[in-house]
């Protein structure tokens, strides 16, 4: 391969020539030696399962091996198969996946399941452009099932591959304009042979290797093909544009508590923001939330004795619970509520037994207002985590 084919700067120019160009067979004798071992992974000389590989890609968008593993195999012993999971629920898929974050990932996957029952039969398609017709497939994930599962001359281009073509070329364009040349420059890389191969060894070089931060440079196969290792400042690649934080929003919750040992809790619409999630009832979330009104927006309940309207007490928590979505900080005020025994739930709620609501589809967002309202042991299992879209 080589890389004059578009004017560089005098410095890229100058770290270029210094360096050889990278070759992919130099990656891919590292990769069969230090390949990791990964659940979703095919053993060497295997061909990958697309089920696997597909199930694997989705829960991975934006999220950590180490995060995705359990989940990952409490969903492969529940739904071994696609055609298993097109026919779960959504609320089974919704439970199975809460904690994980990101949850129209976790709509999609059951969306793209039923589709591919429904168009292909239960089979996986080859080709990225099929692929893509998918719910909830990208051009990412796409490249990577075409070129993990079934070898197709794919180049998947995630965070990790990002950083490693960014530095082996010392890339000053800033991301994410720089992405559409990042993404040349791998599909360059990309061998005819052993696609799916060379776009795992990429993922594992920057997940290892090029790290974020103090990368082992001296253990790259890449190390004398690197401009920004050359130059001495790996760490300052790839570039990035600062990203803009989104306007806080606040708003209230309410944790209301039966004598029973019921919580009552919602479901949120299907659509949007942490859809078809396990919720108890709050305020809109705004930028012009006052405390001062926020119970005008807590759930009412009927006397169990006199179908009449109960006058509820309110007792709020100290503090806030403060959460970061994708584009924007929320700040929760948390309020708790006690209601006598065989109370009904109120408009559009259920009660949920306390032991229960580990099997429900709460968000993390919500595990955090449950621990900072109840101080029962019997909660500890709702500590705060980290949440998505």
């Amino acid at each position: 391969m080589t890389v004059a084919a578009k004017p560089v700067g005098r410095q890229r120019a100058k770290g270029l020539a210094a360096v050889s160009p990278p070759q992919p067979t130099d990656l891919l004798d590292w990769y069969d030696r230090h390949r990791r071992k990964l659940p979703w992974r095919a053993p060497p000389g295997q061909r990958a399962d697309p089920y696997r590989v597909w199930l694997s890609e989705i829960m991975l968008q934006q999220t950590t091996v180490k995060a995705v593993a359990p989940y990952y195999a409490r969903f492969l012993a529940r739904w071994p198969d696609i055609a298993a999971l097109a026919a779960a629920s959504l609320d089974d898929i919704l439970k199975t996946w809460a904690g994980l974050g990101y949850y129209a990932r976790a709509r999609n996957l059951h969306a793209c399941a039923r589709a591919v029952v429904e168009r292909h039969g239960g089979r996986i398609p080859e080709s990225e452009a099929s692929l893509r017709d998918l719910p909830g497939i990208g051009p990412y994930t796409a490249a990577a099932i075409a070129a993990i599962a079934f070898d197709a001359p794919a180049t998947p281009v995630d965070g990790n591959i990002e950083r490693v073509i960014a530095r082996l070329y010392a890339l000053d364009a800033p991301l994410p304009a720089a992405k559409a040349e990042i993404s040349g420059l791998a599909r360059g890389l990309t061998p005819p042979r052993r696609a799916g191969d060379f776009a795992q060894a990429m993922m594992d070089l920057g997940a290892t290797i090029c790290t974020p931060k103090t990368p082992a440079c001296t253990l790259c196969p890449w190390n004398g093909n690197c401009v920004a290792s050359f130059r001495g400042v790996p760490e300052s690649y790839p570039r990035r544009v600062p990203k803009r934080e989104g306007v806080l929003r606040r708003g209230g919750a309410f944790v209301v508590r039966r004598a029973d040992g019921f919580i009552l809790v919602r479901t949120r619409p299907r659509k949007g923001l942490l859809g078809g999630m396990t919720e108890v009832p709050t305020t809109e979330w705004s930028k012009d939330f006052q405390e001062k009104n926020a119970l005008d927006s807590a759930p009412g309940f009927s006397s169990p004795r006199s179908n009449g309207d109960m006058e509820m007490k309110w007792s709020r928590r100290p503090g806030v619970v403060r959460h970061v979505f994708t584009h924007f900080p929320l700040e929760l005020t948390v309020y708790v509520g006690q209601v006598p025994a065989r109370t009904p739930a109120s408009k559009g709620a259920r009660w949920v037994h306390v032991d229960e609501l580990a099997g429900e589809a709460l968000p993390s967002l919500m595990r955090k207002v449950l621990a900072h309202a109840l101080t029962s042991d019997r909660m500890h299992k709702f500590q705060p985590g980290k949440d998505r879209l």
